[in-house]
Protein backbone atom coordinates (compact mmCIF):
# COMPACT_ATOMS: atom_id res chain seq x y z
CA UNK A 1 0.00 0.00 0.00
CA UNK A 2 2.94 2.30 -0.97
CA UNK A 3 2.03 5.43 -2.20
CA UNK A 4 2.39 6.04 -5.98
CA UNK A 5 5.93 7.50 -6.74
CA UNK A 6 7.21 9.02 -9.92
CA UNK A 7 9.76 7.82 -11.75
CA UNK A 8 11.96 9.43 -14.60
CA UNK A 9 10.93 6.63 -16.92
CA UNK A 10 7.75 8.19 -17.31
CA UNK A 11 8.93 10.89 -18.80
CA UNK A 12 9.76 8.34 -21.92
CA UNK A 13 8.50 9.59 -25.43
CA UNK A 14 6.29 6.51 -25.91
CA UNK A 15 4.04 8.52 -22.76
CA UNK A 16 4.36 12.16 -24.89
CA UNK A 17 1.10 11.11 -26.04
CA UNK A 18 -0.82 9.76 -23.00
CA UNK A 19 0.84 12.90 -20.76
CA UNK A 20 -0.68 15.26 -23.68
CA UNK A 21 -4.20 13.77 -23.43
CA UNK A 22 -3.98 13.71 -19.78
CA UNK A 23 -2.94 17.29 -19.64
CA UNK A 24 -6.02 17.94 -22.22
CA UNK A 25 -8.38 16.22 -19.92
CA UNK A 26 -7.21 17.88 -17.03
CA UNK A 27 -7.97 21.29 -18.49
CA UNK A 28 -10.67 21.02 -19.77
CA UNK A 29 -11.76 19.44 -16.02
CA UNK A 30 -12.04 23.29 -14.72
CA UNK A 31 -15.14 23.84 -17.11
CA UNK A 32 -18.25 23.75 -15.31
CA UNK A 33 -19.96 20.38 -14.40
CA UNK A 34 -22.97 20.99 -16.81
CA UNK A 35 -20.89 21.54 -19.86
CA UNK A 36 -18.61 18.51 -19.00
CA UNK A 37 -21.20 16.28 -19.10
CA UNK A 38 -22.83 17.71 -22.77
CA UNK A 39 -18.99 17.44 -24.33
CA UNK A 40 -19.46 13.27 -22.65
CA UNK A 41 -22.39 12.84 -24.45
CA UNK A 42 -20.72 13.92 -27.25
CA UNK A 43 -17.74 11.67 -26.92
CA UNK A 44 -20.16 8.82 -26.20
CA UNK A 45 -22.07 8.95 -29.61
CA UNK A 46 -18.32 9.10 -31.22
CA UNK A 47 -17.21 5.97 -29.27
CA UNK A 48 -21.05 4.53 -30.54
CA UNK A 49 -19.70 4.99 -34.13
CA UNK A 50 -16.21 3.89 -33.73
CA UNK A 51 -15.73 1.55 -31.04
CA UNK A 52 -17.34 -1.62 -33.02
CA UNK A 53 -16.39 -3.84 -31.09
CA UNK A 54 -17.24 -3.01 -27.61
CA UNK A 55 -20.53 -1.68 -29.21
CA UNK A 56 -21.03 -5.19 -29.99
CA UNK A 57 -19.93 -6.26 -26.65
CA UNK A 58 -22.50 -4.52 -24.98
CA UNK A 59 -25.72 -5.58 -27.72
CA UNK A 60 -25.37 -8.66 -27.15
CA UNK A 61 -24.78 -8.46 -23.14
CA UNK A 62 -28.60 -6.50 -23.83
CA UNK A 63 -29.70 -9.38 -24.99
CA UNK A 64 -28.84 -11.56 -23.24
CA UNK A 65 -29.91 -9.78 -19.74
CA UNK A 66 -33.01 -7.76 -21.20
CA UNK A 67 -34.38 -10.15 -23.59
CA UNK A 68 -38.22 -8.72 -22.29
CA UNK A 69 -37.37 -5.81 -24.26
CA UNK A 70 -37.93 -5.19 -28.14
CA UNK A 71 -34.81 -4.61 -30.41
CA UNK A 72 -35.91 -0.75 -30.52
CA UNK A 73 -35.71 -0.42 -27.24
CA UNK A 74 -32.66 -2.19 -26.58
CA UNK A 75 -30.87 0.07 -28.96
CA UNK A 76 -32.35 3.03 -27.24
CA UNK A 77 -30.55 1.57 -24.02
CA UNK A 78 -27.22 0.68 -25.81
CA UNK A 79 -27.63 4.72 -27.47
CA UNK A 80 -27.44 6.06 -23.42
CA UNK A 81 -25.15 3.53 -22.34
CA UNK A 82 -22.50 5.03 -24.82
CA UNK A 83 -23.38 8.50 -23.73
CA UNK A 84 -22.70 7.28 -20.21
CA UNK A 85 -19.70 5.94 -21.30
CA UNK A 86 -18.46 9.35 -22.33
CA UNK A 87 -19.35 11.16 -19.31
CA UNK A 88 -17.13 8.61 -17.46
CA UNK A 89 -14.13 10.32 -18.94
CA UNK A 90 -14.70 13.51 -17.56
CA UNK A 91 -16.20 11.87 -14.31
CA UNK A 92 -12.82 10.34 -13.76
CA UNK A 93 -11.15 14.01 -14.24
CA UNK A 94 -13.38 15.75 -11.54
CA UNK A 95 -13.04 13.23 -9.55
CA UNK A 96 -9.59 12.44 -9.43
CA UNK A 97 -8.69 17.10 -9.82
CA UNK A 98 -11.73 19.26 -8.40
CA UNK A 99 -10.79 21.03 -5.37
CA UNK A 100 -12.52 18.56 -2.25
CA UNK A 101 -15.34 21.59 -1.70
CA UNK A 102 -16.03 21.57 -5.35
CA UNK A 103 -16.73 18.00 -5.79
CA UNK A 104 -18.41 17.84 -2.36
CA UNK A 105 -21.34 19.79 -4.19
CA UNK A 106 -22.53 17.66 -6.88
CA UNK A 107 -23.28 15.10 -4.27
CA UNK A 108 -25.48 13.60 -1.72
CA UNK A 109 -25.10 10.23 0.24
CA UNK A 110 -27.35 8.66 2.31
CA UNK A 111 -26.89 5.49 4.66
CA UNK A 112 -23.80 6.34 6.52
CA UNK A 113 -25.71 5.04 9.68
CA UNK A 114 -24.74 1.62 8.42
CA UNK A 115 -21.10 2.25 8.16
CA UNK A 116 -21.18 4.18 11.82
CA UNK A 117 -22.87 1.06 13.47
CA UNK A 118 -20.05 -1.16 12.06
CA UNK A 119 -17.07 1.46 13.63
CA UNK A 120 -18.98 1.14 16.64
CA UNK A 121 -18.93 -1.89 16.83
CA UNK A 122 -15.30 -2.79 15.44
CA UNK A 123 -16.30 -4.65 12.33
CA UNK A 124 -14.55 -4.01 8.87
CA UNK A 125 -16.52 -3.23 6.27
CA UNK A 126 -16.54 -4.49 2.60
CA UNK A 127 -17.97 -1.57 0.60
CA UNK A 128 -19.44 -3.46 -2.08
CA UNK A 129 -19.61 -1.47 -5.51
CA UNK A 130 -20.71 -2.39 -9.04
CA UNK A 131 -18.63 -1.12 -12.30
CA UNK A 132 -21.20 1.40 -13.17
CA UNK A 133 -19.88 3.97 -15.50
CA UNK A 134 -20.07 6.36 -12.54
CA UNK A 135 -17.87 4.31 -10.20
CA UNK A 136 -15.32 6.62 -10.01
CA UNK A 137 -17.47 9.24 -8.62
CA UNK A 138 -18.62 6.94 -6.31
CA UNK A 139 -15.85 6.71 -4.82
CA UNK A 140 -15.00 10.18 -4.38
CA UNK A 141 -18.08 11.14 -2.97
CA UNK A 142 -18.39 8.47 -0.23
CA UNK A 143 -14.34 8.79 0.11
CA UNK A 144 -15.42 12.00 1.34
CA UNK A 145 -17.53 11.09 3.98
CA UNK A 146 -16.07 7.75 5.06
CA UNK A 147 -12.53 7.00 5.55
CA UNK A 148 -11.63 3.85 3.42
CA UNK A 149 -8.87 1.71 1.31
CA UNK A 150 -9.76 1.00 -2.38
CA UNK A 151 -8.87 -2.56 -3.40
CA UNK A 152 -8.05 -2.22 -7.51
CA UNK A 153 -6.35 -4.06 -10.45
CA UNK A 154 -3.41 -2.12 -11.65
CA UNK A 155 -3.83 -0.66 -15.16
CA UNK A 156 -1.09 -2.24 -17.59
CA UNK A 157 0.15 1.78 -18.66
CA UNK A 158 2.14 2.23 -15.78
CA UNK A 159 1.64 6.39 -16.35
CA UNK A 160 -1.95 5.97 -16.29
CA UNK A 161 -1.41 3.93 -13.08
CA UNK A 162 0.21 6.53 -11.44
CA UNK A 163 -2.00 9.29 -12.60
CA UNK A 164 -4.84 7.22 -11.45
CA UNK A 165 -3.46 6.22 -8.22
CA UNK A 166 -2.48 9.72 -7.22
CA UNK A 167 -6.24 10.79 -8.03
CA UNK A 168 -8.15 7.83 -6.26
CA UNK A 169 -5.63 8.12 -3.28
CA UNK A 170 -6.40 11.80 -2.84
CA UNK A 171 -10.01 10.91 -1.57
CA UNK A 172 -8.89 7.64 -0.10
CA UNK A 173 -6.57 6.07 2.75
CA UNK A 174 -4.57 3.94 0.48
CA UNK A 175 -5.14 1.43 -2.38
CA UNK A 176 -4.85 -2.26 -2.62
CA UNK A 177 -4.00 -4.45 -5.09
CA UNK A 178 -5.97 -7.25 -5.85
CA UNK A 179 -3.51 -9.78 -5.23
CA UNK A 180 -2.62 -7.92 -1.62
CA UNK A 181 -5.06 -10.41 -0.32
CA UNK A 182 -3.14 -10.78 3.58
CA UNK A 183 -3.13 -6.80 3.63
CA UNK A 184 -6.68 -6.56 2.78
CA UNK A 185 -7.60 -8.91 5.58
CA UNK A 186 -5.18 -7.44 7.72
CA UNK A 187 -7.24 -3.90 7.40
CA UNK A 188 -10.51 -5.53 7.33
CA UNK A 189 -10.01 -7.45 11.22
CA UNK A 190 -8.47 -3.86 12.56
CA UNK A 191 -11.87 -2.51 11.58
CA UNK A 192 -11.04 -0.38 8.17
CA UNK A 193 -13.23 -0.30 5.32
CA UNK A 194 -12.54 -1.32 2.02
CA UNK A 195 -14.11 -0.47 -1.29
CA UNK A 196 -13.89 -3.69 -3.83
CA UNK A 197 -16.53 -4.35 -6.75
CA UNK A 198 -16.93 -8.17 -7.51
CA UNK A 199 -19.12 -8.01 -10.34
CA UNK A 200 -16.94 -8.71 -13.54
CA UNK A 201 -15.42 -12.19 -15.12
CA UNK A 202 -12.11 -12.83 -13.34
CA UNK A 203 -11.90 -16.87 -14.79
CA UNK A 204 -13.07 -20.06 -13.77
CA UNK A 205 -10.67 -20.66 -11.41
CA UNK A 206 -11.53 -17.88 -8.69
CA UNK A 207 -15.55 -18.14 -9.26
CA UNK A 208 -18.54 -20.51 -9.20
CA UNK A 209 -21.30 -20.41 -11.77
CA UNK A 210 -24.50 -19.31 -10.65
CA UNK A 211 -27.05 -17.16 -12.29
CA UNK A 212 -27.14 -13.37 -13.16
CA UNK A 213 -29.90 -11.80 -15.38
CA UNK A 214 -30.96 -15.74 -15.59
CA UNK A 215 -27.62 -15.96 -17.43
CA UNK A 216 -25.15 -18.38 -16.09
CA UNK A 217 -22.21 -16.54 -15.04
CA UNK A 218 -18.55 -16.67 -13.55
CA UNK A 219 -18.64 -14.96 -10.14
CA UNK A 220 -15.87 -14.62 -7.83
CA UNK A 221 -16.32 -16.18 -4.65
CA UNK A 222 -14.02 -13.73 -3.23
CA UNK A 223 -16.43 -11.87 -1.71
CA UNK A 224 -17.39 -14.55 0.56
CA UNK A 225 -14.35 -15.20 1.46
CA UNK A 226 -12.69 -11.81 2.40
CA UNK A 227 -16.20 -11.40 4.66
CA UNK A 228 -15.32 -14.75 6.46
CA UNK A 229 -11.87 -14.27 6.53
CA UNK A 230 -11.72 -10.77 7.88
CA UNK A 231 -14.66 -10.79 9.93
CA UNK A 232 -16.35 -8.08 8.06
CA UNK A 233 -19.51 -7.33 7.20
CA UNK A 234 -20.63 -7.01 2.98
CA UNK A 235 -21.97 -3.44 3.10
CA UNK A 236 -23.56 -2.50 -0.48
CA UNK A 237 -23.26 0.99 -1.93
CA UNK A 238 -24.69 2.67 -5.11
CA UNK A 239 -23.80 5.92 -6.92
CA UNK A 240 -26.66 7.37 -9.42
CA UNK A 241 -25.94 10.25 -11.93
CA UNK A 242 -28.76 12.15 -11.86
CA UNK A 243 -31.38 12.69 -14.82
CA UNK A 244 -31.56 17.07 -13.66
CA UNK A 245 -28.29 16.96 -14.39
CA UNK A 246 -27.20 18.60 -10.96
CA UNK A 247 -25.12 16.04 -9.78
CA UNK A 248 -24.66 12.30 -7.70
CA UNK A 249 -27.21 10.80 -5.13
CA UNK A 250 -24.20 7.89 -3.57
CA UNK A 251 -26.98 5.24 -0.82
CA UNK A 252 -25.45 3.53 1.23
CA UNK A 253 -27.11 0.27 1.72
CA UNK A 254 -27.95 -2.26 4.75
CA UNK A 255 -25.14 -5.06 5.14
CA UNK A 256 -26.14 -8.16 3.20
CA UNK A 257 -27.99 -10.28 5.38
CA UNK A 258 -26.95 -13.75 7.09
CA UNK A 259 -23.55 -12.99 4.69
CA UNK A 260 -21.08 -15.06 4.59
CA UNK A 261 -23.65 -18.09 4.59
CA UNK A 262 -23.86 -22.08 4.27
CA UNK A 263 -21.79 -22.09 0.83
CA UNK A 264 -20.19 -20.54 -1.75
CA UNK A 265 -22.75 -20.45 -4.46
CA UNK A 266 -25.27 -19.66 -2.30
CA UNK A 267 -23.43 -16.42 -1.35
CA UNK A 268 -22.17 -15.65 -5.15
CA UNK A 269 -26.36 -16.11 -5.52
CA UNK A 270 -27.38 -13.46 -2.68
CA UNK A 271 -24.41 -11.04 -4.63
CA UNK A 272 -25.89 -11.46 -7.95
CA UNK A 273 -29.31 -10.71 -7.03
CA UNK A 274 -28.18 -7.33 -5.50
CA UNK A 275 -26.45 -6.52 -8.54
CA UNK A 276 -29.33 -7.29 -11.13
CA UNK A 277 -31.41 -5.92 -8.68
CA UNK A 278 -28.79 -2.27 -8.82
CA UNK A 279 -28.51 -2.47 -12.14
CA UNK A 280 -32.00 -2.79 -13.14
CA UNK A 281 -32.28 0.63 -11.31
CA UNK A 282 -30.18 2.23 -14.14
CA UNK A 283 -28.88 0.09 -16.34
CA UNK A 284 -27.91 2.51 -18.61
CA UNK A 285 -25.16 3.77 -16.51
CA UNK A 286 -23.76 0.32 -16.12
CA UNK A 287 -20.93 -0.80 -18.11
CA UNK A 288 -21.91 -3.38 -20.30
CA UNK A 289 -19.00 -2.93 -23.13
CA UNK A 290 -17.47 -5.98 -20.50
CA UNK A 291 -17.54 -9.53 -21.73
CA UNK A 292 -19.62 -10.17 -18.34
CA UNK A 293 -20.30 -13.97 -19.49
CA UNK A 294 -16.65 -14.73 -21.47
CA UNK A 295 -16.11 -17.53 -19.07
CA UNK A 296 -18.89 -20.53 -19.89
CA UNK A 297 -19.47 -23.89 -17.67
CA UNK A 298 -17.07 -26.90 -19.12
CA UNK A 299 -18.83 -27.61 -22.78
CA UNK A 300 -20.85 -24.72 -23.10
CA UNK A 301 -20.03 -22.35 -26.33
CA UNK A 302 -19.10 -18.44 -26.27
CA UNK A 303 -21.81 -16.49 -25.36
CA UNK A 304 -19.87 -13.72 -28.00
CA UNK A 305 -19.04 -14.47 -31.60
CA UNK A 306 -15.59 -14.96 -31.90
CA UNK A 307 -13.33 -12.30 -33.88
CA UNK A 308 -11.82 -13.60 -37.62
CA UNK A 309 -8.32 -14.82 -37.46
Amino acid sequence: MDRPVFQTAFLHPRYWLLWLGLGLLRLLSLLPYRVLMRLGRGLGWLMYRLARRRRKIAARNLQLCFPEMTALERKHLLRENFASTGMTFFEMAISWWWPAARLRKLGTVEGLEHLRQAEMEGQGVILMALHFTTLEMGGALLGQQQNMYGMYRPHKNPVFDYVQRCGREQRLLGAIERDEVRGMLKLLRAGAAVWYAPDQDYGAQRSVFVPLFGVTAATVTATSKFARLGRARVIPFLQTRLADGSGYKVVVHPPLADFPGESEEADCLQVNQWIETAIRQQPEQYLWAHRRFKTRPPGEASVYKKRRQ
